[in-house]
């Protein structure tokens, strides 16, 4: 592929599930097959919300994908259904072109349209705050596990958010299932 090759972003579509595999193991390395065990047992889950799910294509050949799944908020209201933005790949010939942010801004837009009031994830830092990300401290939110580094729980809340929406973060079953929450060791 050219270095410049335009890259278009789109819903995820049928049969598209092993090139979004092979994008997941190649951006994670050595954590890639966790990491794809993960996205491929959150779609199987029932952890999915359709239209979720976008991928980066350039000259007809996936590079980039990202997915929202189903998480709960437990606010002192009710029980607040939320996403979570997990994972997030970007094959490593096309990190650094700014691919990974367009996947988020699809995948964020997308959330508000079907509702969602916020969006979570464990990130950089210093990566997702320019995609309107916060730590999830500043607005009343905890982690599921205190193996997160507060800095790394992130939440960006969309127009269907609400100032009573605080409290814990549920993470899918899943999730723990796969031992993919916060940092180990």
């Amino acid at each position: 592929m050219e270095p410049n090759e335009p890259t278009e972003i789109r819903r995820e579509r049928p049969g598209e599930r092993d090139a979004v595999g092979q994008v997941i193991r190649a951006a994670f390395g050595g954590e890639g097959e966790r990491v794809a065990a993960l996205e491929s047992a959150l779609r199987a889950g029932r952890c999915g919300r359709d239209g979720l799910a976008f991928v980066a294509e350039a000259a007809g050949v996936v590079v980039g994908q990202v997915l929202v799944t189903r998480s709960w908020l437990d606010a002192p209201r009710e029980l607040v259904e939320v996403g979570v933005l997990s994972p997030l790949s970007v094959a490593p010939s096309h990190q650094g072109r700014r691919v990974g942010s367009a996947l988020v801004r699809a995948a964020l837009s997308a959330a508000a349209d079907v509702g969602l009031p916020a969006v979570f994830l464990e990130g950089d830092p210093g990566y997702y705050p320019r995609l309107g990300f916060v730590p999830g401290a500043t607005r009343g939110n905890t982690a599921p596990s205190v193996r997160i580094p507060p800095a790394a729980f992130q939440v960006v809340t969309l127009p269907a958010h609400r100032d009573w929406m605080t409290g814990a973060l549920v993470y899918a079953d899943v999730f723990w299932q796969h031992d993919c929450v916060g940092l180990r060791g």
